[in-house]
């Protein structure tokens, strides 16, 4: 790409809005992943119509397949976590499982599966979560994986420096190529960049990760505009390479994602104490749901924004679920919403835990081993969120026609 095509930064929100539009119309699932205020602004106009009050805890808020996947903490273990707290609050926690309910049902249209099919995935997924609960330290560690989650933990367990830098940076050198994902800084940006790793909190962080030397000299070796995510586009996002220490072996070279942090869409408890500054709450969700994750982010300020910072690591994977058989999605519904049981009982005592199991147990049909209010909210939203994608699509087809 040459430089005269690179968008300027006053420009680069009509680009963002433009890709946003194109990646949430290539498929229905790939509009639900993008569309979370849709789902907000459904839910609010459901309020106290019969979805139950959990206890309140820390949730995810966006919680579809796509925000989950194999995290790697400090140290290198590998497990599948929740991957994206952008829109965490303290919450209840039947928000995420309506989400992902949804997520799961239009990955099953997708893949063209029975419909009763979907049926059956919400009575798997409310075992799943169920189980995680009755056993909040064991939580989805116990369970068996499907084959889709055993073959990205098997990449990402596999995963080196020299894989990271390919994948994201086209090559094992250090630099940053400006092209297609990565645009050039403008003077006040890069200014910014060079004060925030003078930072002392924000070197700690980066020598916290892979058994750095505390003190070891930080430098910044090259920093670009990231054209990254689909929800989050139009959003701050920055990608910074970092040489650690004498930067001649692949240790010592780190990706940090620098991305702003807005107001959560997702409805908060009334009484939920939360930090106001939203990057302090993606910070403090993270920690409390994906620990692995939480560990390795900081909060902190950017060009008068509010931001979070993390190391992007080797082992860090989004789980892709395209395609699948009847009996793979049983095991995904089952297996992910353990994950997020998972997450979510580590924060409730014994009694919290099984009040809310008992109050998941209550509201099955005769013919539906899965409580009422979440395949009624699952059968509507997939009404709603069809006929959106199928105007949205259209609207974006006579847009580029007009370009």
């Amino acid at each position: 790409m040459k430089a005269e095509r690179y968008p300027a930064p006053a420009q680069r929100r009509p680009v963002l809005l433009a890709r946003r539009s194109q990646k949430m119309a290539r498929s229905a699932h790939a509009y639900v992943r993008g569309s979370t205020l849709r789902f907000y602004q459904w839910l609010r106009a459901r309020r106290h119509h019969g979805i139950p009050a959990g206890p309140p805890v820390w949730i995810c808020g966006d919680c579809h397949v796509g925000n989950l996947g194999p995290v790697a903490n400090a140290a290198g273990q590998v497990a599948i976590e929740i991957r994206d707290l952008d829109q965490t609050v303290v919450g209840n926690p039947a928000h995420d499982l309506i989400r992902l309910a949804l997520s799961l049902a239009t990955a099953a249209r997708g893949s063209d599966l029975p419909g009763v099919t979907t049926a059956h995935m919400m009575e798997h997924m409310i075992d799943g979560y169920s189980a995680a609960l009755s056993s909040a330290r064991a939580g989805a560690k116990s369970a068996a994986r499907p084959e889709a989650v055993r073959l990205v933990m098997r990449r990402a367990t596999a995963r080196t420096w020299k894989h990271l830098a390919r994948e994201r940076l086209a090559d094992i050198k250090p630099t940053i190529p400006l092209g297609e994902r990565y645009w050039p800084l403008n003077a006040a940006e890069k200014k910014a960049i060079g004060v925030l790793f003078q930072d002392a909190a924000v070197r700690r962080l980066v020598t916290s990760l892979k058994s750095r030397k505390d003190g070891e000299r930080v430098q910044v070796l090259d920093a670009a505009y990231w054209m990254k995510g689909c929800s989050s586009l139009g959003r701050l996002r920055y990608a910074v390479l970092l040489g650690v220490g004498k930067a001649s072996r692949p240790d010592d070279f780190c990706l940090i994602d620098i991305k702003q942090a807005i107001a959560a869409a997702a409805p908060r408890a009334p009484h939920g104490a939360m930090p106001r500054d939203h990057a302090q709450r993606v910070v403090s969700g993270a920690r409390a749901l994906a620990p692995y994750l939480g560990e390795r982010m900081m909060a902190a300020s950017f060009l008068g924004r509010s931001v979070f910072l993390r190391e992007l690591l080797p082992q860090d994977l989004k789980l892709e679920i395209d395609q699948l058989s009847i009996e793979e999605a049983m095991h995904c519904a089952r297996y992910l919403a353990a994950v997020v049981g998972s997450a979510h009982g580590r924060q409730m005592g014994v009694s919290e835990r099984r009040r809310w199991r008992r109050e998941l147990a209550r509201s099955h049909s005769r013919r539906l081993d899965a409580p009422s209010w979440l395949w009624s909210s699952v059968l509507e939203l997939m009404v709603h969120h069809e006929a959106a994608y199928l105007e949205h699509c259209r609207t974006h087809a006579l847009s580029l026609a007009a370009a």
